[in-house]
């Protein structure tokens, strides 16, 4: 199951260091003041409390293990949490946690070796991992208090690309990808967005033994690769697919082919 980035990804690495505390601070804004026990619709069975406690845990948790730069995965996740008990002074423990967080990617070395579940072997990969880890969430939260989310056309893009590249690796902890299959079938994902990322195009194909991102076409001017099913949309909203926070009938995303292998894509990639 070959993967492959395409260029201008990943981001700069103090791109993901200012967004990481950027995403935090917005996600904690969000939280802060609202009802800790207001579910979360596109987070099953959570509340607000719920989604705080694993930002902040999984912010520590990174860190954790980008500061020991572990070379084997880790047969333990516990780590000092300092969680609050009083669940209205957990969105400011989510905020307080950006200037240590910073301080490590202040001192990891980006393309220092280091055990990933992913496809990148380096730390950089777990700083792209926690900004989508926290962007997705912070929209998770804003739906939640009724807000409607944003995301920068540049970062979504990446985070499209994030996912696609490192999907493969996910049977990890998301076993249905395993089992995503075909017979040459290809799934499109288009930006169209009128600023970074737009005419970006990451090009899936599904085969008998599995599935694969292909590589990008050499000639950026080149017409689109044929498709089975593609799915054209601003570069935040198919970011916000690929993770299930919207459909792909929601009327921001523009489908053509058969649909048929668009739901069997759904059906094995719940991230």
């Amino acid at each position: 199951m070959a993967t492959t980035s395409r260029a201008g990804h990943p981001l700069p690495y103090d791109t993901y260091r200012e967004a990481v505390a950027r995403e935090t601070r917005r996600f904690a804004d969000t939280v802060a003041g609202a009802d800790p026990a207001t579910a979360v619709p596109s987070c099953p069975d959570w509340t607000l409390d719920d989604l705080t406690v694993h930002v902040g845990a999984l912010q520590r948790w990174f860190s954790a293990l980008l500061t020991r730069r572990v070379q084997e995965p880790p047969r333990s996740r516990e780590v000092d949490l300092g969680l609050p008990d009083d669940v209205r002074d957990r969105p400011a423990w989510v905020a307080a946690g950006v200037p240590a967080v910073a301080d490590v990617f202040e001192t990891t070395d980006p393309l220092a070796a280091m055990w990933a579940w992913g496809e990148d072997q380096h730390a950089r990969f777990w700083a792209r991992r926690m900004l989508f880890e926290t962007l997705v969430h912070r929209t998770d939260a804003e739906r939640a208090v009724g807000r409607t989310p944003d995301v920068e056309p540049a970062l979504a893009a990446d985070g499209v690309d994030e996912f696609l590249v490192n999907l493969p690796y996910a049977g990890l902890f998301a076993p249905g990808v395993e089992k995503l299959r075909g017979d040459g079938e290809t799934v499109a994902f288009r930006c169209a967005d009128a600023a970074d990322g737009a005419g970006e195009e990451w090009l899936v194909r599904l085969d008998p033994d599995g599935f694969r991102l292909l590589p990008p076409a050499e000639d950026e001017t080149a017409a689109p690769a044929p498709h089975t099913v593609a799915v054209r949309g601003r570069a935040a909203d198919l970011l916000l697919f690929l993770y299930g926070r919207v459909s792909h009938e929601d009327p921001a995303l523009d489908v053509t082919g058969d649909t048929r292998v668009l739901d069997r894509w759904v059906a094995h990639t719940a991230f």
